[in-house]
Parts: C-alpha cells; sequence; structure tokens
C-alpha cells in the first residue's frame, strides 16, 4: 500500500487495543535520540506499546522502549522487523534515510511521508518549497542562490553581490549551525566553498535579525491542524540556548502570521505529524513584512520542549494523536514559560574538570522542571537535557531561569 493511499484511509488505531493477530497497538519511531524518548513516553503513557529502531545500544529512546532493534536506519531485516511489530511508524529527525521511509510506507502508515522528509533534508528544495507557497503563506525565505557547480559560484560572485555578506550553508546534513560559513566578499565566498568541500550548497542572505521564533503545528491525515503558539528563541553558537513561551513573547501581528504561515506550509506539503517552522525576525519590515521563513524540521522540536510542563497537550503527545489517527486537541498553554537548554558543557568546570551539577539548588527553586535524557557521556555541545521553568506569571517564570541559569553556568543570561 502506497504512502498516498495511506493518506487518503488514515489509519485508527486506539490506544491499549489489540489488532486482529492479538498484538498490542505499537507506534515505531526511526532514530533512538531524546525526542524518540519523549515520543516513546507519550505513546506509552495512552496505552501504546513502542519499537524504536536505532544502532546505539545504549540510545535514549532504546532504553526506554518495549523494543530496540538494533540496527542500521537503512538495514533490510531491520526495516522490515519494524514494519512488522508496528501498525503505524514516524520519524525522530530529519536526516534518516529517506528511502527507509518509503520502503516502511510499502506496508505501514509513516508520518511524516517520506517525500515531506526529502524535502526538509535539503536545503535546496527547502528554500525552492518555501517559495513556491509564499503567496499562500504570506512568508517567504531570505534571498539566496543555489551553489552546486564551479559555474554557479562564478555567477553569483560576479552577478549577485546583493547577498553578501551571507552564510554559505551546505544543502544536506547541517543543523545546530554546522555546515555554515559567513563570508562578506567573493573571495571569502569562493574559499568557503571549497572548505566544504564544493558541495552543494546555498548563498543565503544575511539580514539583520532581531529575534528568532518557532511555531508548532500538528495536522492530521485528515487534514485536521492544531498548533501552539510562536515561541521566540535565542541561539548561541548556533545552538538553541533559551526558549521564550508565553503571551507577548513574540509581537502579537508578527506571531499571528507566523501561525498562519506555518498552518499554510504543512497544508501545502500534505503533512501529517508534528512540524515546527523557524522564522526569523528582520530590523526593517518593508520588503519582508518583518518576518522571513528560515528553515523547518519534519518532527517535533527543541523549542517545544517546554509544552510537556506548561500545556495540557505537548508536542509528542499530539504526533502520538496524529500518527494513530486520534482527535487533534487544540493545545493550551496553562503557564507562562521559559525553557533552558542543557549541554554537555553544564558537566564541566571553568577548569575542564568534570562535576555534578547543583541540582538540588536548582530544584529548590519554584516552577523548575528538569528533562534529562539519559546519554551516558557529557561532551561539550552534546544535547544532555532541559530545563523547563513554569510560573504563575512573567516576571516570578524570569527571575527563576535567570538563577537557574546562574547556578549551571548557563550562555545566554542576558537574554533571560
Amino acid at each position: 500500500m502506497s504512502a498516498d493511499k495511506h493518506a487518503a484511509t488514515p489509519p485508527r488505531l486506539y490506544p491499549g487495543s489489540q489488532d486482529a493477530e492479538g498484538q498490542r497497538m505499537t507506534l515505531g519511531v526511526v532514530g533512538g535520540g531524546q525526542l524518540g524518548r519523549m515520543f516513546v513516553h507519550a505513546a506509552q503513557r495512552l496505552g501504546y506499546f513502542t519499537a524504536v529502531l536505532e544502532p546505539d545500544a545504549q540510545s535514549p529512546a532504546g532504553q526506554v522502549s518495549h523494543h530496540h532493534i538494533q540496527t542500521g536506519y537503512d538495514d533490510p531485516a531491520g526495516l522490515a522487523q519494524l514494519a512488522n511489530l508496528c501498525q503505524a511508524i514516524t520519524t525522530e529527525f530529519e536526516n534518516v534515510p529517506a528511502q527507509a521511509l518509503q520502503t516502511l510506507a510499502l506496508t505501514r502508515p509513516v508520518a511524516p511521508g517520506a517525500a515531506v522528509v526529502g524535502i526538509a533534508q535539503n536545503r535546496i528544495e527547502e528554500k525552492a518549497h518555501f517559495t513556491a507557497c509564499a503567496d499562500v503563506s504570506g512568508v517567504t525565505c531570505a534571498p539566496y542562490a543555489v551553489i552546486e557547480t564551479p559555474a554557479q559560484l562564478q555567477a553569483v560572485q560576479h552577478d549577485r553581490a546583493d547577498l553578501l555578506p551571507g552564510i554559505l550553508k551546505t544543502a544536506r546534513l547541517g543543523y545546530d549551525g554546522k555546515g555554515q560559513v559567513r563570508v562578506k566578499t567573493a573571495d571569502e565566498l569562493a574559499a568557503a566553498w571549497a572548505e566544504l568541500g564544493g558541495v552543494a550548497c546555498v548563498l543565503e542572505k544575511m539580514l539583520p535579525l532581531t529575534a528568532e521564533c518557532s511555531v508548532l503545528v500538528a495536522r492530521g491525515w485528515d487534514g485536521q491542524v492544531v498548533s501552539f503558539a510562536p515561541q521566540r528563541n535565542v541561539h548561541v553558537e548556533g545552538i538553541l540556548a533559551v526558549t521564550h513561551a508565553y503571551e507577548g513573547s513574540v509581537p502579537p501581528a508578527l506571531a499571528e502570521r507566523a501561525r498562519t504561515a506555518a498552518i499554510s506550509i504543512a497544508h501545502h506539503l500534505g503533512y501529517v505529524g508534528v512540524l515546527c517552522v523557524e522564522f526569523f525576525v528582520i530590523e526593517d519590515g518593508s520588503e519582508h513584512g518583518g518576518l522571513v521563513v528560515n528553515e523547518m524540521a519534519p518532527r517535533p522540536h527543541n523549542s517545544g520542549h517546554y509544552t510537556i510542563d506548561a500545556c495540557d497537550a505537548s508536542q509528542f503527545d499530539l504526533q502520538v494523536h496524529a500518527m494513530a489517527g486520534l482527535p487533534l486537541p487544540q493545545p493550551r498553554q496553562h503557564s507562562p514559560s521559559i525553557m533552558l537548554n542543557l549541554l554537555g558543557d553544564v558537566w564541566f568546570d571553568a577548569a575542564g574538570q568534570l562535576r555534578e551539577p547543583d541540582w538540588y539548588a536548582v530544584l529548590s527553586l519554584p516552577g523548575t522542571h528538569l528533562h534529562l535524557y539519559g546519554k551516558l557521556e557529557a561532551r561539550a555541545g552534546r544535547k544532555m537535557g532541559h530545563l523547563t521553568i513554569t510560573g504563575p506569571d512573567i516576571a516570578s517564570v524570569r527571575a527563576v531561569a535567570q538563577r537557574a541559569a546562574e547556578l549551571l553556568d548557563l550562555p545566554g543570561l542576558d537574554a533571560i
């Protein structure tokens, strides 16, 4: 059965039920990281069994799932085993081979589908998609040019001076600031492309940013869509450090435009599951209306982790509902929230010596919710967990977040 056929006949996988052969309804996920772990927790809370396909024996999701298929993402035997165990399958990161999802979709509903994941894996295709649906979404991406050949590089150097200064980004496998080089001149552009190995890239014009925000939407097999309010994000060295999620964190007019654009993008893709769309807020709104779309993630997202503690339905709950064919509740945020990302750096002191963070002091603060991902080794830049702060008002949440960041020596203090 094709992915399109599944989309036309959505699954109805009821919590705690069994299939015709007496097998408990099982939801599968390709990838064993922290997003998979939180998805597994959400699925299990509803009574589903879970299966994770992930080569790492100590993966965060594999540790907590009913089944852990320890194989590569494109291993035919592993994929067959996952399909045999599960009634529906998702992915927890966009760099899983799209062909693997296509193979799984021959026999099982897969959400999101291989075609959509393939677009998100390639910045060239992603930007082309954003451009194609700009008339409907009302938001376009930053000016850019594709560089895949020396001839295209020369054309950009000679004819697209308007894109400099800019950011040269690899078309594939770039995340958390990786695969990106800032360039100011044509010579720097040529050197950067050589440094990146001459692979397919996009050169994106640098815009005067005032903020970054993201929107999480969930879309069902039947086209039903719900969304969270946009949240404001602060990045340090390309990695998310702080998420502000409360009324006014994004100006209301921009927030509504971002939410509308994200929903339009999801509909244009025929998307199923949770989708995160990231936006830049720019200083001069005359040309772009103050908002441009940056990129999308076909999965739950780091910036949405606050929803576990601050909303009555989390992004992972919605991912489960969407892939199982259940109704999508419109999530309600019950508390202002700030989320602090916890990288492996927190486990090292100023001298580089391993130390245990002062969790006692942190958890003594009101409204703190600690989530550690079960990773056994702390490394600089590695996402080890997050801390969500909730409270009765924005001022108290901000004060607690500031104190927690001080105790943990986190970057981005001035952004709280």
